[in-house]
């Protein structure tokens, strides 16, 4: 069947969280918090992982990629969100909302695949231990990180390119806080099945595949850690695994939820209250879960804010 590009619209309407302007202000007021704290959460790892040369391994280089990321993700949907707050005017032109479906699903993406190779990295370092210097090196860590963020570019230009195939014909309002790609696409007035069948196969690349290999990476930790003899071993070895399995828990509870379930098990609020867990929650959570249980990056952290200002990089 041959697609036609007729948008017929110049822009949607976003419903957001709330109709009720008093809610509104509080909404403003919480999501403008998250969002600092987000950001400077994020940034500090960022900058106590380049400062201190004890944390310039592996596992730390993807770590400040993911904060990177996080920062990025909150990025392509809140500020708009608190602007809409701010004027009253949830208007997103269609541009616009190609463009923040593209940087979602980009950084979305690449969250996802960055986990899977934080996974790689500690199951390398626990299972295999007399080859992971050889394995992980800078060299290989850079073309691992390089390659996520080609494949979630990819994998968004992918969905945005299709998505300006569609017709909107006359129903424009998108009953979320931001242009997710599922819901704009359940607006269209044409025949969607080659999106809904991208979205099952490149997204099943982008988020199953890295969460079947994280899967797999922590069955090998386990078994790997059980044979360790001593209590003590067998602490010290899941205690580099804890933080990232919390991560990996609240990101993917939260996608499966909202993207692999079927329509007629959750209803709008649901999927409006998951995409707030992790598009704005996990992000916000993800700098004090690295850090609090992690002695070198609060040793670190403690580093870089008792550092005289004119330090150099």
């Amino acid at each position: 069947m041959k697609r036609e590009n007729h948008s017929r619209v110049s822009e949607f309407i976003l419903l957001g969280l709330s109709d009720q302007p008093e809610e509104d202000r509080l909404l403003f007021l919480i999501f403008l918090l998250m969002y600092l704290i987000t950001g400077l959460g994020n940034l500090l790892i960022i900058l106590a992982i380049k400062t201190d040369p004890g944390l310039h391994t592996p596992m730390y280089f993807f770590l400040s990629n993911l904060s990177l990321v996080d920062i990025c993700f909150t990025s392509t949907t809140i500020p708009k969100m608190l602007v809409n707050y701010i004027t009253g005017n949830k208007e997103i032109l269609y541009i616009s909302c190609l463009a923040q479906v593209f940087f979602f699903s980009w950084f979305a993406g690449l969250d996802s695949i960055l986990l899977a190779s934080m996974a790689y990295d500690r199951y390398m370092a626990i299972c295999a231990p007399l080859h992971y210097s050889m394995i992980m090196t800078p060299r290989v860590c850079v073309l691992l990180v390089a390659a996520c963020w080609l494949w979630a570019c990819a994998n968004a230009l992918t969905h945005t390119v299709l998505l300006t195939q569609l017709s909107f014909c006359g129903h424009t309002e998108i009953p979320h806080f931001f242009c997710d790609l599922g819901v704009v696409i359940r607006l269209a007035c044409s025949d969607t099945f080659i999106n809904d069948l991208v979205i099952y196969t490149m997204g099943g690349l982008t988020a199953i595949i890295p969460f079947i290999g994280i899967l797999i990476s922590y069955f090998h930790i386990f078994v790997a850690v059980l044979k360790i003899p001593s209590a003590y071993g067998k602490w010290k070895a899941f205690s580099t695994c804890g933080s990232h399995l919390n991560v990996v828990c609240l990101f993917y509870g939260t996608i499966i939820g909202v993207y692999f379930n079927p329509t007629s098990t959750h209803t709008a609020q649901q999927d409006i209250a998951s995409a707030v867990m992790y598009t704005a929650v996990t992000p916000m959570l993800n700098p004090f879960i690295y850090s609090l249980r992690n002695h070198e990056m609060k040793r670190a952290l403690r580093m870089l804010l008792t550092k005289k200002p004119g330090f150099s990089f």
